[in-house]
């Protein structure tokens, strides 16, 4: 009881309990959101890559404009970015409920070409959102609690985002698309609340003369030559966009005959088993050999990817993805860490933007590559390729990156 109540201590925090509830409001609007997003698509098309394309339209805007968020975050305060984020991803969330709203709930009577329009936006707002997330969260924590923290956030991300398929799913099929639309946009309006609570900390001092395309690029230069930031992220982008099969859950509910509900569950799933597992990382969180339990859990994905694919059973198909999920869960709180422990207070912002074009990619390029892989070698051949291609990327990093083999976290708390 006593080694739970410390890992709680952090909570006293009033800033990182507002910090963490924005994150948390955030992410199940988001997530619900997508659902609904999926659903009406799929149920306008019945066409795999019209899925995949969703991912590909929100992923141009937040790659596109990830360097310059990164390079205006570090030179701007970075909680007015936050919440200009976030009222750009508000407006765009009403005007989804809007266009459901007016045609009456009825898919048929959308225009799809509106619907990627507003995911356009908000892949835009994603690439500010994220960048100056990550960059405000140095600001608010001392350096000896970023592993901790770390796991906290994460945590309450994967509860988050458990939560919201499944309430997206369920709204969506009990009272339809408008009801899921404005119940997102509502808790985007309290995530920005939380975060308009938390006291502005300034800009961070400059300690370079860059001109703006140094500056814009000093990010990427910095990630490249920091070579254990560089494999963690690379063996993420790689595993995930080959081995995710997010973008065809629709596909999978409607052969599993499950509709928006199922949908709402699958997508839930992976987020379930991470919420138990980042749990369990609160109050065991990881210091010694993170490496090598990194590489791990990312070939234990890369199984669970080959196993839902070859699964009839809806039973079995959410039990496999809520372990895929728990593996996942390891490595995103591995990644979150590294990236926060090793990089430079006045540069967060620029290698927030790093980041997220390699999230961003392996997620939203990896519904791309799900989708047309679908359409050109059927829904299971292309999920089982993927996961094969997942356990690849681990065997190449785990040969090619010493430095991310040999990484410890008790190493790097010490450093100044």
């Amino acid at each position: 009881m006593k080694f739970f109540v410390m890992k709680l201590a952090i909570f006293k925090n009033r800033d990182f309990r507002f910090y963490v509830s924005s994150r948390f409001l955030m992410t199940m609007a988001w997530q619900g959101q997508a659902v609904a997003v999926a659903w009406q698509v799929y149920s306008l098309t019945k066409d795999p890559l019209s899925l995949g394309l969703l991912g590909l339209i929100e992923v141009i805007p937040a790659v596109g404009f990830a360097l310059i968020a990164g390079h205006i975050v570090d030179r701007s305060e970075r909680k007015k970015i936050v919440m200009l984020s976030q009222w750009l991803i508000i407006c765009v969330s009403f005007v989804l409920w809007f266009l459901s709203a007016k045609s009456g709930g009825m898919n048929q009577s959308i225009n799809l070409f509106l619907i990627y329009s507003c995911v356009f936006l908000l892949g835009a707002g994603r690439a500010f959102l994220g960048t100056a997330q990550f960059a405000f969260f140095g600001q608010i924590f001392k350096r000896e609690d970023y592993v901790i923290a770390s796991t906290w956030v994460s945590a309450a991300w994967q509860v988050a985002a458990s939560l919201g398929p499944a309430l997206g799913g369920i709204i969506y099929g009990q009272w339809g698309a408008p009801v899921t639309f404005f119940f997102c946009s509502v808790l985007i309006c309290m995530a920005s609340l939380s975060t308009g609570l938390i006291p502005g900390r300034g800009k961070i001092e400059n300690v370079s003369e860059e001109s703006f395309t140094e500056s814009l690029f000093s990010g990427v230069r910095f990630v490249m030559k920091t070579k254990v930031i560089l494999s963690a992220l690379s063996l993420d982008l790689f595993a995930v966009f080959f081995g995710g099969a997010v973008a065809l859950l629709p596909i999978f509910a409607d052969r599993l005959g499950v509709g928006p509900e199922g949908l709402g569950m699958l997508r839930a799933a992976p987020f379930l088993g991470a919420v138990v597992m980042a749990l369990w990382l609160t109050q065991r969180p990881p210091h010694k050999n993170v490496g090598k339990l990194m590489l791990t859990s990312v070939f234990g994905f890369g199984v669970c990817m080959i196993c839902f694919a070859l699964s009839t059973s809806f039973f079995w198909s959410f039990f496999i993805l809520a372990i895929s999920g728990g593996l996942d869960a390891v490595s995103v709180v591995v990644r979150s860490a590294i990236l926060q422990l090793e990089t430079p207070d006045h540069m967060r912002g620029r290698i927030a933007a790093v980041n997220s074009i390699f999230i961003n990619s392996s997620n939203e390029l990896g519904a791309f590559e799900s989708g047309v892989a679908a359409k050109w070698m059927g829904v299971i051949p292309s999920v089982l390729f993927g996961g094969a291609m997942t356990l690849a990327v681990v065997f190449t990093t785990a040969l090619t990156s010493p430095e991310l083999r040999r990484f410890s976290f008790r190493k790097s708390v010490t450093k100044p």
